[in-house]
């Protein structure tokens, strides 16, 4: 079984929990902003305790991946809101500042979790593959943990004497509904705000098409309540604005200290040619990225889940009735038909991948 942010052994388990960076700003908006690295580094050394005694009560259905995840103790903690974190302390996403930031951020978590893992292990045992010492040395020794030794090299030593509580720590996931229902819509992952309101297509029992749902982002709604204006300041970023070179360079930064994986998407625009999209991928492959993912809006596929108003404002969908008459409407449009009011783009999705009345 392989995750795109956690590939996993056979019988692995997917163990992951994220970090709210927006949560660690302070004075957002103004000329004091600042990120609170004592407070950053104190959530990380609780959540990896917590992320560990999850393991514990896994509730894994097959003795195998039981074995497996009490064997090793693998979690992934990643981070989410790294581009609401940018708006709030004034910060364009890609600029030469978001990239030290996100890669102090991302090295500051590996760091801390492996301090935590080591003062765990002297507590409650090391991951039972790291009792033998032979392989503890292996795993000691290998290319990633020698980055963690070299900012802390005592700790290096403490490994060997005393293992650590797991064989892996970090990994950066899309986040994406967490995000978006428990974190009042943060940036979700290492990615910039998708959009700062956009409409959300969500199934709703009962309903022949998806619903579209009004989404404000974090940042703008923190905005509106601190200074009562939805206008939105030049400091803010959005996945549109941000050049394909910039999200690659946030992921290479943010990767050198993720010893899982990463997720990252890059979006294209809808009329992007084909030698601009393969650019794409061999300038991540050029950096060094373990993955990368694009999305370009493509009406003539579907809508998809998360869609911005001036997408569907362009977009003109065509529709032919049973009596032959054809008309057309732009995706935004609500049409009334079959005694419910739909979204113009979700009623032609709906008709057209037969998924129409089947919520």
């Amino acid at each position: 079984m392989v995750g795109g942010e956690q590939p996993l052994p056979e019988y692995g388990a997917c163990l992951l929990g994220s970090v709210n960076v927006a949560k660690m700003v302070k004075n957002p908006f103004s000329e004091d902003a600042y990120f609170d690295w004592e407070l950053f580094k104190e959530t990380v050394k609780v959540f990896t305790r917590m992320l560990d005694n999850v393991v514990e009560i896994n509730g894994l259905p097959l003795e195998e991946q039981r074995e497996e995840i009490q064997n090793k103790r693998r979690h992934g903690m990643g981070i989410l809101g790294i581009g609401s974190m940018f708006s709030l302390l004034g910060i364009k996403y890609g600029s030469e500042k978001s990239l030290e930031l996100a890669e102090e951020i991302a090295k500051t978590l590996a760091v801390c979790g492996y301090e935590e893992g080591v003062e765990l292990a002297k507590e409650k045992g090391p991951a039972p593959i790291l009792e033998p010492q032979g392989n503890r040395n292996k795993w000691v020794e290998s290319e990633y943990l020698k980055k963690i030794w070299e900012i802390n090299p005592k700790l290096k030593e403490e490994a060997i004497s005393n293992g650590c509580r797991f064989t892996h720590h970090s990994s950066i996931a899309p986040t994406g509904t967490i995000s978006l229902s428990i974190n009042n819509n943060a940036s979700n992952g290492i990615e910039p705000t998708f959009a700062h309101h956009y409409y959300r297509n969500v199934i709703k029992e009962g309903k022949k098409t998806k619903e579209q749902v009004d989404v404000w982002s974090y940042e703008m709604l923190l905005y509106k309540e601190m200074f009562g204006t939805r206008q939105i300041p030049e400091s803010f970023s959005t996945a549109d604005e941000v050049s394909i070179d910039q999200h690659v360079k946030i992921q290479s930064v943010a990767q050198k200290w993720v010893d899982s994986s990463i997720s990252k998407t890059v979006n294209v625009p809808t009329d992007i040619d084909f030698e601009d999209f393969k650019n794409v991928y061999i300038n991540g492959y050029e950096n060094g990225l373990k993955g990368l993912t694009t999305f370009r809006f493509n009406p003539d596929v579907f809508t998809g889940v998360l869609v911005r108003e001036d997408d569907l404002d362009s977009t003109i969908y065509v529709f032919e009735t049973e009596d032959g008459s054809v008309f057309k409407v732009k995706g935004s449009d609500m049409i009334e038909y079959d005694g419910e009011e739909h979204n113009a783009a979700n009623l032609f999705d709906g008709i057209k991948e037969g998924t129409y009345g089947r919520y």
